[in-house]
């Protein structure tokens, strides 16, 4: 039997070596821009660089040289990139350019690590890159967690305003020019079982009624719900220097997936259609460095929109995916108002990944629903709804001897308040991503089936028939 190749079909991964967080998320000049964090010598987690592609729509990417090597400050960690319109920096003759903000990290073997912040300028659409001469513009303190700088302009102060990610906290600082810095605030609350990461800030208005509020989003190293890392997010307010979350009736964090692969998101700034546009590492640091893997390892979800929308007075994000992919779509199968048991699913054959799995089904009392993607190996991947609870079980769904963490029942809070129950699935070559009620939930997980998926089977775990009563199945293309 031919070995599977895991690389994905559609979602974005280094040409070769080792990738893991999303870095310098930027639109500009026709381009998104996703710089990452690189190491373009070994297939695990080992001296960063910043690796470099850039899109027109989200989906297919060009590999570009490598953006940011390491140097005498140290090697390259996360940060995020800004088009200087107003020229703050000097650095473009008073026209406007990108600007990287990038975290040095420096191992000593006697003070140990030390972690300061520094800058990067391009003059040719991000294709080459000068260093700053005055880094770091931010000094490091030995032995600090003191890390990936989110930055953004903000237009009721007139300046740039700096996230960092410091032990189990955020601090915030503002700058004119992207060079001086004035501490000005910071910020704990939710979850801090381990230590804060890739931080982001941005805001969004409310799709009804239109309550502009800001978003802050973490990166927690542990302590996520199905264990290892995760992100958690807060609603609330920011005036220039501080961050405050809104009171919530439920004190437990927020989080924005409860799968196992879903970390260190960052969205692209200066996005022309106004969209709030994210995507993240599809990988947990309980197993990262374990993977499957060839000449490569790593890889990323699929962008997404987050959206703010208010649930009995509280506020929440949605994510759906971008709607370009929707436009890289072939319909491959479509029913309506179709029943399914326990002892009769309904089973489509012979499909091949990657797939766009869409379905809606008729909410019944006591409804316990199955779906369940099968390979002719035997391999089969569980997703269903089950009194208030979504939930993904890989265990049977391929390899997983490599971490014992790997295999699990993943699960999220999901109460149906509406008529029916609907669900996105997206499959590629190692990944599964499942979107509940619009987005209100999801579930991100990496499986490594012996082979393909290429049988879907919906049934009813109950007595009650299923009705189906929509179900769109799309082969992406890659």
């Amino acid at each position: 039997m031919k070995a599977m190749d895991y690389r994905p079909k559609i979602h974005f991964s280094a040409p070769n070596g080792w990738l893991n967080d999303p870095n310098g998320l930027v639109y500009f000049e026709g381009e998104y821009h996703l710089f990452y964090q690189h190491n373009p010598g070994d297939i695990i987690h080992g001296p960063m660089y910043w690796g470099h592609a850039v899109s027109r729509n989200l989906l297919h990417w060009e590999h570009l040289p490598i953006a940011l090597y390491p140097d005498e400050h140290g090697v390259i960690f996360s940060g995020s990139s800004v088009v200087d319109w107003h020229d703050t920096t000097g650095f473009f003759n008073g026209s406007h350019g990108l600007v990287a903000i990038f975290t040095h990290h420096r191992a000593d073997r006697i003070a140990g690590k030390c972690q300061s912040q520094s800058i990067a300028y391009s003059l040719d659409n991000g294709r080459t890159w000068e260093k700053y001469s005055g880094n770091p513009v931010i000094p490091g303190e030995v032995g600090k967690d003191f890390r990936d700088p989110k930055v953004f302009w903000h237009e009721q102060s007139n300046g740039w305003i700096m996230l960092l990610a410091v032990g189990d906290c955020v601090e915030f600082y503002g700058s004119p020019d992207l060079k001086e810095w004035q501490y000005l605030s910071r910020f704990t609350s939710g979850s801090t079982a381990g230590v804060w990461e890739c931080p982001d800030l941005f805001l969004l208005k409310e799709e009804n009624t239109q309550e502009e509020k800001w978003v802050l989003t973490i990166g927690v190293g542990k302590g996520a719900p199905a264990g290892g890392s995760g992100i958690q997010y807060f609603v609330g307010e920011f005036d220039g220097e501080r961050f405050t979350a809104d009171p919530r009736i439920d004190t437990e964090p927020l989080w924005l997936d409860y799968g196992k692969d879903y970390y260190a998101g960052q969205s692209w700034s200066d996005e022309p259609g106004d969209r709030r546009l994210w995507i993240c590492w599809m990988n947990n640091w309980e197993y990262a460095n374990s993977i499957p893997a060839t000449d490569w390892r790593g890889a990323m979800t699929l962008p997404r929109e987050l959206l703010l929308k208010k649930v009995e007075k509280q506020f929440f994000l949605y994510q759906q995916p971008v709607r370009e992919l929707s436009e890289a779509s072939v319909l491959i199968h479509r029913s309506k108002n179709v029943l399914a048991s326990a002892s009769s699913p309904i089973t489509i054959d012979r499909l091949n990944s990657p797939l766009d799995i869409q379905l809606e089904l008729k909410k019944q009392s006591n409804q316990k629903v199955l779906i369940r993607l099968l390979s002719a190996g035997a391999d089969e991947l569980s997703i269903g709804w089950n009194n208030g609870e979504l939930y993904l079980d890989r265990t049977e769904a391929g390899k997983s001897d490599f971490a014992p963490g790997f295999p699990g029942r993943h699960i999220a809070p999901l109460e149906l308040e509406k008529e029916s129950l609907s669900m996105r699935i997206l499959v590629d070559s190692c990944s599964v991503e499942v979107f509940a009620q619009d987005g209100f939930v999801s579930i991100t997980d990496l499986v490594f089936p012996n082979q393909e998926y290429t049988q879907l089977e919906i049934a009813s775990l109950t007595n009650e028939e299923v009705i189906l009563e929509k179900l769109e199945i799309n082969r992406i293309r890659g």
